[in-house]
């Protein structure tokens, strides 16, 4: 192809931040924008994003990004956009103005909404036509929060005047026009995390969205991953661009680490930490304490499915030595403080500080440490926590090999404690698979740079991408299997200890 336009751009919309990236044809980074956004928290347990303060952040990233590289927006082929899932914005139509804060997926307000969906039916009650659990974490009860807590909202979204979109749709939405046209989308990988969505036929399921309260009229059309949705419309901002991927972010890190193998999987390691696994093109029913999601869907071919295991605290545990207990002063520490010691001396940390996730599903537990004598030093801790990760991912790997059939052969892993060699080493003794480092990190922007790429031309299948991913570091299994299992069946026994633990008196 020719050498013009010579770029792509992902606009990563995360939790925390906003970034813009232009990746050049072999995926490396050429020139980088971010911005940080406020973290609204209005009540215990309640958590919110200002969505114009958002969409402003975007445009002043890709403009940073353009500028310190020097590259003019005809040099970009197209853009990707990757987001935050299942943080929940809702807008009307003919203002483009949201009508509430979006209500961010750690927010836990709708609890009380979801027991209540549950009722006798019980918190698996949609899960076999969704793939997911009842829980706060998803869309689905967000919306329903807005409308009925809003004044007006109900009335206007059942005359049509509203809209719904997890930021990936509310950007789509203003690049392309707002209120002038603009196009009302998401893709199969964030729809599958609204809980109202069939899993199997990639459709919005009405009669769930009329048990749940949310209009049908609200909701944007769900089109592929990758696929021209639109062109830049806003002036002065990627005009005439096409925007051609959506992933949401842990999928796009799967379609960044170039999973497309039934079979293959990943591992993020950030405050907590997201294993998926590509199961396919057949739908994997959710089961062993893991949820069905769409991996990716490139244009008319069949949508690819995943499993997935969420872990609550992993790099959270790292902080926690270091601002709680001082045990360390900086997060670096933890490495060499960890190595100082052949083994954990006997300690088992659980860190279940809000109960624990995937695959136990436990709101009941807290965390536990255990296994103590006088030999124990702060050293053995800190080589507790680090294991601690390596324990949960490998509960959660061990999950997904039961549930699909068959094992993952390699973990391909992305995070910043990757950068942890103690860690990577322990992770892939216990899993007794290689774990492997890929050469460019920034794998969820780079997945949605891909995603678009492809629907462009600009790469020409997944097999190009797959070419284009190189490893970094590799680390094999050097750890023989009787040790193996026994750190592990302590691990599960300390695990029993932090269970059960809240009750009517103790909060």
């Amino acid at each position: 192809m020719s050498t013009y336009p010579k770029y792509v751009m992902a606009i990563d919309q995360g939790t925390t931040s906003s970034r813009a990236i232009i990746f050049d044809h072999q995926g490396e980074i050429v020139s980088v924008g971010q911005l940080e956004h406020e973290q609204i928290f209005p009540r215990a347990g309640w958590v919110e994003h200002d969505p114009l303060e958002i969409w402003r952040n975007v445009r002043k990233v890709v403009a940073d990004a353009e500028a310190s590289a020097d590259i003019n927006t005809r040099e970009i082929a197209a853009v990707g956009i990757t987001n935050q899932r299942e943080t929940t914005v809702v807008w009307d139509r003919t203002t483009g103005q949201p009508v509430h804060n979006a209500i961010v997926w750690q927010d836990t307000r709708t609890q009380p909404l979801v027991e209540e969906l549950a009722g006798d039916a019980g918190m698996d009650r949609f899960q076999e036509r969704t793939g997911l659990p009842l829980a706060s974490y998803f869309s689905g009860p967000k919306i329903r929060w807005i409308l009925d807590n809003v004044d007006g909202a109900r009335e206007k979204a059942e005359r049509g005047d509203l809209m719904f979109g997890t930021t990936d749709s509310w950007l789509v939405w203003n690049m392309t026009g707002g209120v002038d046209g603009g196009v009302h989308v998401t893709d199969v990988t964030n729809a599958s995390r609204t809980m109202l969505m069939n899993l199997d036929t990639l459709d919005w399921n009405e009669e769930i969205c009329a048990e749940m309260g949310v209009p049908v009229s609200m909701l944007p059309e769900i089109r592929s991953s990758s696929e021209v949705y639109g062109k830049g419309r806003t002036r002065g901002f990627l005009k005439d661009v096409p925007i051609a991927g959506i992933l949401g972010d842990q999928q796009a890190a799967m379609f960044g680490q170039a999973c497309f193998e039934k079979g293959m999987g990943k591992n993020t390691y950030g405050t907590g930490s997201f294993v998926l696994m590509n199961v396919g093109t057949e739908v994997v029913p959710a089961s062993h304490g893991l949820i069905g999601t769409v991996c990716y869907k490139i244009g008319e071919q069949p949508a690819v499915y995943a499993l997935e295991g969420s872990i609550a605290v992993t790099g959270a545990l790292v902080q926690w030595l270091r601002d709680n207990l001082g045990i360390i002063s900086s997060a670096a520490e933890v490495e060499p403080l960890a190595a100082s010691v052949e083994d954990n001396g006997g300690a088992y940390f659980v860190p279940a500080f809000s109960g624990l996730f995937a695959p136990h599903w436990r709101p009941d537990a807290r965390g536990a440490l255990v296994g103590l004598t006088r030999y124990v030093t702060k050293a053995h801790v800190a080589r507790a926590a680090l294991e601690a990760t390596a324990y949960q991912s490998r509960e959660v790997v061990d999950a997904m090999d039961a549930a699909s059939g068959s094992a993952i052969t390699e973990l391909r892993v992305d995070g910043g404690m990757t950068a942890n060699e103690l860690l990577m080493q322990f992770q892939a003794d216990q899993l007794g698979v290689p774990v492997v480092r890929p050469a460019v990190t920034e794998t969820t922007a780079l997945g949605a740079a891909y995603a678009a790429g492809i629907a462009v031309g600009f790469w020409y299948d997944t097999e190009e991408v797959a070419r284009n991913w190189a490893e970094d570091k590799r680390w094999t299994p050097a750890m023989d299997g009787d040790r193996r299992e026994r750190l592990y069946r302590n691990w599960k026994k300390a695990v029993t200890k932090s269970e059960d633990w809240v009750d009517a008196d103790v909060d």
